[in-house]
């Protein structure tokens, strides 16, 4: 395999080892929207019994936890990359992960002690130093867990075979890794002083192009990453925007906060509002596009479909828009007409640039609400200053417009979108689980074509000896919704949210 399929593979899994800390930061999220907003005096001014102090109490220990994730978001990130990268000894890789990322800080700790240059409790926050897990520190924020992390894989890859000689024999195998990490770790930890001030300066100098872009900032992120969708790296693209410099620094009660969605979990727990500038950068730029567009993207497509095959295409098409509106997954659409026609995908992404930019136009403040729980969430309950009232009105004009130029081109293209096609193999068939495995896996070449499987949110994440033995047809009647070949050996099958059942499945049918 060549070094660029390796990185590309590499890349591309790291991608996906974000979804884990994101996904638990999605739930806590809502829980502190929910604690917050529901011990706030203008909810209890509304619901007396709010302010009753056993139902107070509740609350504010539903605070509590929402707020543990978005504070510890570094080492959940130095934990879950060598997790999701390592093929095996999963458990020794996130252990591992836990150690290198606190020997890390401790060594920075350690040359800071020694250079004289620790500050004190004042001067901490203009040195750029915080605590961490008890540790004076550098303030790398997420990405010092991230760097930590893919060392860590590293590591681990390599020496989790390691032989010694029969004396040594308990310190071999993957008793090696949090050894090695534990050395290599530290020392990276003592570099991070010297290092570290350049990575600060481009990352804030690629934050200030973005804020110093005003309101088309917002819109140029949006589309970006609907156009990283395809090759699923949009979650580093969205991960730098919330958790670095990128997406803003703010002084929130004396206390440096970095990243556009630790800026508002730390205003929102605190009883403060998150400027426009930040909020403009979270995700209810997609609210427009995911709960109105995306629905009349579905509704075009079954209206343009042949009559007989309506019947057969209409769950597909309602479990991909309640996937999009309920959970902010958005893959079972977008795939459907992604390849059939770039040009209605890239007018996909120009409008959901456009609804981040038209949202912040209107001061609509509901912050990182991808989806209807967390637009309840930190939208309706937190009142009217929100302005949420507003996304359904322009909701209107995105539904229309989405569905009138769907409509449109798909018939003036006669575009074989589902239910169009001339062949009728092109609908998932009847087979069961077990038989659609099989189908998929003749599809993919056969087991010995596979070398490494995985899966991400949506997606099956496979390296294979050959993407050329691949057949997408086979695939996509197996209930393949896009197949995506990023080179000669790296593939993606994107199949849904049931994405975990089929590759367990696979799995069974490769043994």
């Amino acid at each position: 395999m060549s070094h660029k399929m390796k990185l590309w593979g590499f890349i591309q899994g790291l991608g996906k080892t974000f979804v884990l800390p994101i996904a638990l930061l999605g739930i806590s999220g809502i829980l502190l929207g929910l604690g917050s907003s529901l011990t706030g005096a203008q909810l209890q001014k509304l619901w007396p019994f709010l302010s009753y102090e056993p139902i107070n109490i509740f609350f504010q220990y539903v605070t509590m936890v929402g707020v543990f994730t978005f504070k510890n978001m570094p080492v959940l990130f130095a934990i879950a990359i060598p997790l999701g990268l390592a093929k095996e000894e999963k458990g020794v890789a996130a252990f591992s992960g836990f150690v290198g990322y606190l020997i890390m800080i401790m060594g920075t700790n350690f040359v800071l002690k020694q250079t004289g240059t620790l500050a004190g409790p004042e001067e901490m926050r203009a040195s750029g130093q915080v605590m961490i897990l008890g540790v004076q520190t550098i303030g790398t924020g997420v990405l010092g867990g991230i760097f930590s992390g893919v060392i860590v894989a590293r590591l681990h890859e390599r020496y989790k075979d390691t032989q010694l000689p029969d004396a040594f024999a308990f310190f071999g195998g993957p008793h090696a890794v949090p050894i090695v990490s534990l050395v290599v770790l530290s020392l990276f930890g003592m570099f991070i002083p010297y290092i570290w001030p350049l990575f600060d300066t481009m990352i804030k100098g690629l934050g200030y192009i973005i804020q110093q872009s005003d309101v088309f900032g917002p819109m140029i992120f949006g589309a970006s990453e609907r156009l990283l969708i395809p090759l699923g790296l949009h979650h580093i693209l969205t991960a730098m925007i919330r958790f670095t410099p990128v997406g803003g620094e703010a002084i929130i009660d004396g206390q440096q906060v970095i990243g556009a969605l630790n800026i508002f979990y730390t205003n929102l727990a605190a009883g403060y509002e998150t400027p426009m500038e930040t909020v403009s950068l979270l995700a209810q730029g997609r609210m427009l596009s995911f709960f109105f567009g995306l629905p009349a993207v579905a509704l075009a497509i079954y209206h343009t479909a042949k009559f007989k095959n309506r019947p057969l295409i209409r769950g597909l098409l309602i479990s991909g828009a309640v996937t999009a509106v309920v959970s902010g997954i958005t893959e079972p659409i977008e795939f459907i007409f992604l390849f059939i026609s770039p040009m209605l995908y890239l007018f996909h992404a120009f409008m959901t640039g456009l609804g981040y930019l038209t949202l912040s136009l209107f001061n609509v403040n509901v912050g990182p609400s991808g989806d209807i729980i967390g637009f309840f969430v930190f939208g309706v309950l937190q009142g009217f200053k929100t302005n949420w009232f507003l996304v359904p009105l322009l909701g209107v004009v995105w539904f229309a417009a989405y569905y009138s130029v769907f409509k449109y081109v798909i018939v003036k293209k006669d575009l074989k979108t589902p239910g169009r096609e001339d062949e009728s193999d092109s609908i998932v068939s009847a087979l069961g689980a077990e038989g659609l495995a099989a189908h998929m896996l003749e599809g993919l070449g056969g087991k010995d074509n596979i070398v490494t499987i995985d899966n991400c949110a949506t997606r099956l994440r496979l390296v294979l000896h050959s993407t050329e033995v691949i057949n997408e047809k086979l695939l996509k009647s197996a209930g393949a919704i896009g197949v995506v070949r990023l080179d000669g050996q790296n593939l993606q099958v994107v199949i849904g949210p049931q994405v975990h059942t089929m590759r367990k499945k696979l799995e069974m049918a490769m043994a």
